[in-house]
This record gives structure tokens, C-alpha cells and sequence, in this order.
């Protein structure tokens, strides 16, 4: 968790809105994985991987956030 603690805001919110919203046109991957997790399609590996990926920034975002709420002195 401390590594978490130790990156910046900024450079995670980069990523987390490139990578969240890309492809931009015709929709995003991080929408369509979602879609398909929650359709019971998203089966290919690299589909599940795809999701990861995307999902990574946003996933240390939180993370983050709630780490530095329940314990801002750390």
C-alpha cells in the first residue's frame, strides 16, 4: 500500500482518462469490456485482459483515495 501512497495524483489521473477513454472513436474498450462482463460474453482471455488494463489506473485511483481517507497521517 505504500507504493500506492507515494504516486502522485496527476500522473494517475493521466492515465486513468487515456486509458479509460481509448480507443475514443466508436467506443471506449473500458465501456465495451464492461458491457460484456456484465452480458456474461466476456470469455476470450485476452477480452479479460484487455479489461485489466484499462481498468488498472482507475482501480489505484481508488485505491488511493480511500487509503489516504481512512488514514490521511500515514
Amino acid at each position: 500500500m505504500k507504493f500506492i501512497r507515494h504516486i502522485p495524483y496527476t500522473p494517475l489521473l493521466i492515465a486513468a482518462v487515456l486509458l479509460g477513454l481509448s480507443p475514443f472513436k466508436p467506443e471506449p474498450h473500458l465501456v465495451e469490456k464492461l458491457r460484456m462482463l456484465f452480458s456474461g460474453t466476456l470469455t476470450r482471455p485476452l477480452d479479460i485482459f484487455d479489461l485489466f488494463f484499462h481498468a488498472t489506473p482507475l482501480i489505484l485511483l481508488a485505491i488511493k483515495f480511500i487509503s489516504e481517507k481512512k488514514n490521511p497521517t500515514a
